[in-house]
């Protein structure tokens, strides 16, 4: 991203969020209270404008992938919590996430890391919506240029023995190679049954064409915005990586439903899709 500069698809990725609130149908796939208060007045008028499935079909389909991988994650914190003892959360890349405002698991710490200039930006929003937050949350500013994601989740208070759920939504793509097996090295030495939800992307000469020309757009406006896409994985050589690390794919989901990464590491295992 650019340097001092809120991430710019973290506001995209928000706005796809709020705008399944208001316009897809119910039951909502992601029932989020506080995706379009976050937002506040001044992107009311684009939510309102938002385009529907008949005019942009592919705006619709990027939405309904992003509000579904939110709730595979969210479901896995749920089943974590209820079989596993997860009692920590941690959101790599979170954006305008809005679970630790909406927490309902009193015993359960929220850690959201993200860059600086983003995570100032997203407490100014969470002031000027007057969402309050909870002291069960705690902010990690991390730039990865510079800082080690260990030592500042060491410095903040995270607990590696504890079983963590980690959301790790959004980010792989945008990641060098260096950066991915280091973040997967970090969550491999998590304690008990802890789980990872993550997300990665096809290289283009694997999709079919359509997709192809998808993929081309959402390229474009992640290089215009000063965030390009950097990885790319096929399954079976993401397949190789993870078990380079000492990780087993418990689940890739493939064919149509192939978008979503859902992990459990417990047993040392992750299981992974890619973001078509």
């Amino acid at each position: 991203m650019i340097e001092a500069q809120p991430s710019r698809t973290a506001l995209r990725v928000a706005l796809r969020r709020a705008a399944h609130q208001l316009h897809d149908a119910q039951p909502l796939v992601f029932d989020d209270p506080l995706a379009v208060r976050i937002l506040g007045p001044e992107y009311a008028q684009e939510l309102a404008n938002t385009p529907d499935a008949e005019r942009r079909p592919f705006s619709a389909a990027l939405r309904a992938f992003m509000v579904a991988r939110a709730r595979l994650a969210e479901d896995a914190l749920a089943a974590g919590y209820r079989d596993d003892g997860v009692r920590q959360y941690l959101v790599l890349g979170a954006g305008l996430d809005t679970f630790a405002y909406r927490n309902p698991y009193a015993d359960v710490r929220v850690f959201e890391v993200d860059h600086p200039a983003t995570q100032a930006w997203k407490r100014e929003m969470l002031a000027a919506a007057a969402i309050a937050v909870p002291s069960s949350v705690t902010h990690v500013a991390v730039d990865f240029e510079q800082q080690s994601l260990r030592e500042e989740l060491a410095a903040a208070g995270f607990d590696f023995a504890a079983p963590t759920m980690t959301a790790w939504l959004g980010v792989v793509p945008y990641l060098t190679r260096e950066a991915f097996r280091a973040t997967v090295q970090l969550l491999r030495s998590f304690g008990g049954r802890s789980g990872v939800v993550f997300d990665y992307s096809l290289p283009r000469e694997a999709l079919p064409e359509r997709e192809q020309l998808m993929l081309d757009s959402m390229m474009d406006r992640v290089r215009l915005a000063g965030e390009p896409f950097r990885l790319f994985f096929m399954p079976e050589e993401l397949r190789q990586e993870l078990h380079a690390a000492g990780l087993e794919v418990v689940e890739d989901l493939d064919g149509a439903s192939r978008w979503i990464v859902a992990a459990r590491q417990g047993w040392k295992g992750l299981s992974c899709g890619d973001v078509r």
